[in-house]
């Protein structure tokens, strides 16, 4: 009996070595969010330094390609960002293509996921466009953002599963644990954006209104630092559980401590510090991402019990046969 006459469901599942195909995309999709996190930073960077508008038109700048003769610092951290994210557009064909040219040696959601992937890069370029357009209208740039920490989690979701996995059953409900953490932080992600794309910081600051909105994202730390404690919690609780869900709940642990740091040094020196802000946003994609990555794995993990049963099943009736 081999393990390819086991229901496709569980292909994911099999503890065999990976095809090269399943390596070579696995390690393209890893690029993809580096990529993909490395984009995000600079997003934030380009808005921090109020360089949203640098490019007054799309999709080029200043109707050219590389504007050369008007390039600034402000101009370029835009054309970089517009750069990167049609570099990471193209990798996305390549990942759709890949994944239909090696169709035969892998997961069969994996096609599906990667036309995921390039519907989610399609509306967030439309998206990019329209907050040019839009001139940075504050509901189009939060989805903006919105649409980015979607893409990443995918990408990262993508390479979990093409990871090679002997599952272990031992997970049990930690896979919701680490799905409401991560819903919980993206939905304060999106309440951030949602802060910086209205300046409601420095309006606050300023003793202006919007300080509501502001006390709301500070206040909304408070459930996904309880989730994510609940969580690291229960991972040491848990017994002969994979070695990689202990280090991606102690990372998510840490990128917490981090975050929060991050946030009360931000706030305390009122925004002044622009890489801080940065590191904000980039620590707090970084703390979703670790969180999805640990709800994908452990998530395999918890089926083992039906793919064993499965396994068994088709040994039985080997054998009788």
């Amino acid at each position: 009996m081999t393990h390819s006459t086991l229901p496709t469901r569980f292909s994911c599942l099999l503890p065999e070595p990976a095809t090269p195909a399943q390596t070579l995309i696995r390690r393209w999709v890893w690029k993809m969010a580096a990529a993909t996190l490395a984009l995000m930073a600079v997003g934030s960077a380009t808005r921090v330094m109020n360089a949203g508008l640098a490019c007054p038109d799309w999709p080029l700048c200043y109707g050219q390609l590389v504007p050369s003769q008007q390039m600034n610092f402000q101009v370029f951290l835009e054309w970089f960002h517009r750069l990167d994210a049609s570099l990471i557009g193209l990798m996305v064909i390549g990942l759709l293509g890949l994944s239909l040219w090696h169709r035969r040696s892998l997961p069969g959601w994996l096609p599906w996921a990667a036309l995921a992937t390039l519907l989610l890069i399609g509306v967030q370029g439309l998206l990019g466009g329209l907050t040019v357009i839009e001139m940075l209208r504050f509901d189009i740039v939060t989805a903006h953002l919105g649409t980015a920490l979607l893409f990443f989690c995918t990408l990262l979701a993508i390479g979990v599963g093409l990871m090679p996995y002997r599952p272990t059953g031992t997970a049990g409900h930690l896979p919701w644990l680490g799905l409401t953490a991560a819903l919980l932080v993206y939905l304060q992600s999106l309440l951030g954006g949602l802060v910086a794309s209205r300046w409601a910081a420095h309006q606050c600051f300023g003793l202006a209104d919007l300080c509501n909105m502001m006390n709301s994202h500070i206040v909304g730390v408070v459930p996904p630092t309880l989730a994510i404690l609940l969580l690291v919690f229960s991972v040491w609780r848990t017994p002969a559980l994979d070695g990689r869900l202990r280090s991606l709940a102690n990372l998510a642990g840490l990128l917490l401590l981090a975050q929060i740091g991050l946030g009360i040094a931000t706030l305390r020196l009122q925004l002044q510090v622009e890489p801080l802000t940065v590191c904000h946003q980039a620590v707090g994609a970084m703390l979703l991402g670790t969180l999805v990555c640990f709800t994908a794995l452990a998530l395999r993990d918890r089926v083992a019990p039906s793919y064993l049963q499965a396994l068994s099943t088709q040994n039985f009736s080997t054998q009788d046969t």
